[in-house]
């Protein structure tokens, strides 16, 4: 290496010279930007259809609109890119005018946009992305996206169509009403309910909520939690909306809200007053019409439906009770025919059993007479024989003592007085006694006797 006199290496030398001669020719900051600026009209100087984010929209006084675009990674959801973007005040108002009533929803932040936008640079603001041209159809198929993810995720859940499957009331006449309280299609709903043609009584009560902008969510479950402590005094929920763009539909793409209107115990009616799409809580609820109005002549139509069940039923009992009492009455009086013959013909044969059972009864009680006539001979037979008279005549006695029958000695005393009965009479005696002596003259007995009075 080549060293100078005072030590300092060559290269290094010509390292600072050049040091020096780029110093001299250097750019400004608004020179490069300058630079940066015509580099980029010269290599993007076409408009480009951009896919991305918005995660900010705002307008100021003077009309026009700035925005954010990002995108994301979909597999961790990290920011990948970023750039400013704006839109001039008068097509400012003609894109967001389009854009909301083509995709019903509101241009806002968190929505996916394909935006036609020209590469712009200013030196003191930088880079930034003008918008010119806005393609609604991607943001449709990204919000169908949305809410093909949110039905497909209560159909995993299970309960996307709880509420379908609930019985709707054949009254439906406690009507919960979860509305604006200043929304004109509210009165009309009400107005059509107390003034139907059939006269029927409907009981309303209004459950008031925000039904567009940011709070719709918000605002219906409070409604519904209200509601749900109040479970027997309502048949029905009826939601409905007031009057507004479509661009507020977005509110009732929300999971949280479908989720809860999907579970709800009572059947839910949705008239939120549109006819083209479809939105996440119209396909969970019981059943969907397409206004206020067209909700509060279902209600009045199973009013109808009902009535007319319970007319004809009426009509069908009334019409089978006649049926019934002329066949009975006809029934009767074919009895009341029928019956004097029978009841002769009963008599009748009655009498002649009368007769055959009054000649077996005196044929009968002769029969049995006559075996008891003969059985009680035998038996006076038998009582002559063994009679006390019968056996006096054989030459037997009977002896009483005060009437009664001797048949011991030794009940008898001496001096008794007794009686012996025989065949033609009686006689009285008194008892003595007789001692017997043995042959050696000792006494061995008394005998008692008796002497005639």
């Amino acid at each position: 290496m080549a060293y100078l006199t005072s030590g300092m290496p060559i290269f290094r030398i010509k390292s600072n010279y050049l040091s020096y001669i780029f110093r001299m020719d250097s750019l400004s900051l608004l020179e490069l930007n300058s630079l940066v600026r015509r580099g980029l009209e010269q290599c993007l100087p076409d408009e480009y259809w951009v896919r991305a984010e918005l995660s900010e929209v705002r307008s100021n006084s003077t009309g026009h609109c700035y925005l954010e675009f990002v995108e994301k990674d979909p597999r961790n959801n990290n920011l990948v890119a970023k750039a400013r973007g704006m839109i001039w005040n008068n097509t400012y108002h003609l894109l967001r005018h389009y854009f909301e009533e083509t995709t019903g929803q509101l241009f806002t932040a968190g929505i996916k946009v394909l935006c036609k936008v020209s590469v712009q640079f200013h030196e003191l603001y930088g880079f930034s992305l003008t918008v010119s041209d806005i393609d609604p159809t991607y943001t449709i198929g990204d919000i169908a996206r949305r809410r093909r993810e949110i039905l497909q995720q209560l159909e995993q859940e299970g309960v996307l169509t709880l509420n379908k499957e609930l019985d709707m009331p054949a009254l439906p006449q406690r009507i919960a009403v979860i509305s604006s309280a200043t929304a004109a299609e509210y009165g009309d709903f009400c107005h059509q309910l107390d003034n139907n043609p059939g006269g029927f009584a409907f009981y309303t009560e209004l459950f008031p909520a925000m039904m567009q902008g940011n709070q719709v969510e918000t605002s219906i479950l409070n409604a519904l939690d209200c509601i749900n402590v109040r479970l027997d005094d309502f048949d029905v929920v009826v939601i409905i909306r007031g009057g507004g763009s479509t661009s507020d539909l977005s509110g009732f793409d929300t999971y949280l809200l479908a989720a809860s209107c999907a579970q709800f115990p009572l059947p839910i009616i949705i008239g939120i007053g549109h006819e083209r799409d479809e939105t996440v809580l119209d396909a969970v609820a019981h059943t969907r019409v397409k206004t206020p109005t067209a909700a509060a002549e279902l209600l009045i139509h199973m009013m109808t439906e009902a009535s007319e069940y319970l007319l004809e039923f009426s009509s069908r009992i009334h019409q089978g009770a006649s049926t019934l009492i002329e066949r009975e009455w006809n029934r009767l009086e074919g009895i009341c025919a029928y019956l004097p013959g029978v009841v002769r013909r009963k008599i009748t044969d009655q009498r002649f059993r009368l007769l055959s059972v009054q000649k077996d009864l005196s044929r009968t009680a002769l029969s049995l007479l006559s075996r008891n006539h003969h059985r009680l001979e035998l038996i006076n037979q038998r009582l002559s024989d063994i009679s006390p008279d019968k056996l006096l005549t054989r030459g037997y006695s009977i002896t009483l003592k005060d009437g009664i029958v001797v048949k011991d000695m030794s009940v008898l005393k001496e001096g008794d007085s007794i009686i012996t009965r025989v065949a033609n009479g009686h006689f009285s005696s008194f008892v003595g006694e007789n001692i017997v002596k043995d042959k050696d003259g000792n006494a061995s007995s008394i005998r008692k006797t008796t002497s005639l009075l």
